[in-house]
């Protein structure tokens, strides 16, 4: 059969063959994948939250801090635009001195892990806040989880947005060269902006 025959040509000389059969002989698989391709870009077009992220991070110790990060980097590693909105406490995350700001208070917190948690006694003795957060900084290394810093570089890398609440900026009196290089700065109406048409918003 030579390839410029037509299909009505084709039916009509083979009457048992329907025009589906001629037409699926004449599609290869590079069409198909062509075609697919072509319609998974549709619908992502006709629906962009299918690819956004909208992410709030509120607060501000070293056990928290690693979801809204974690998070928003495997966000963004599938493909999705993601941002994070770090509002009251969670500033302390994308602070310059996050590394001594993040701590972990283990006073009645009963779900740490041994041998973090300790009796409300002895978490009470001052000192402890301290002892509780070094510890914990080297239950995640023997586990090889990456630290909270190497986690804000990952995902600035990935292009996710890192934005503080201006409102709780000016309340806690920071400015914004308190924060770390790329740190944007808006209200709560400009991320509500993005959150809205967002597939995947969370709270942390």
């Amino acid at each position: 059969m030579s390839s410029d025959v037509t299909t009505g040509s084709v039916a009509a000389a083979d009457p048992a063959r329907t025009v589906t059969e001629v037409v699926t002989d004449a599609v290869t698989e590079a069409d198909v994948r062509r075609i697919v391709r072509e319609e998974v870009a549709a619908a992502m077009r006709k629906d962009p939250g299918t690819r956004t992220a909208a992410l709030v991070a509120s607060k501000g110790t070293l056990d928290w801090a690693y979801p809204p990060l974690i998070l928003a980097s495997a966000a963004a590693a599938v493909g999705m635009q993601t941002s994070v909105f770090f509002t009251f406490y969670g500033l302390n995350i994308i602070h310059k001195n996050f590394d001594t700001k993040l701590k972990v208070d283990p006073v009645g917190n009963p779900a740490m892990p041994m041998p973090v948690a300790m009796p409300d006694l002895v978490t009470a003795m001052p000192g402890m806040v301290a002892v509780a957060s070094k510890m914990m900084k080297q239950r995640f290394s023997r586990h090889n989880v990456a630290t909270i810093g190497e986690l804000l570089d990952t995902a600035r890398e990935m292009e996710v947005r890192l934005i503080a609440c201006q409102m709780t900026v000016d309340v806690f009196g920071y400015g914004q060269d308190d924060f770390i290089e790329g740190v944007e700065f808006g209200g709560a109406a400009a991320f509500m902006a993005d959150a809205r048409k967002s597939n995947v918003t969370l709270f942390i």
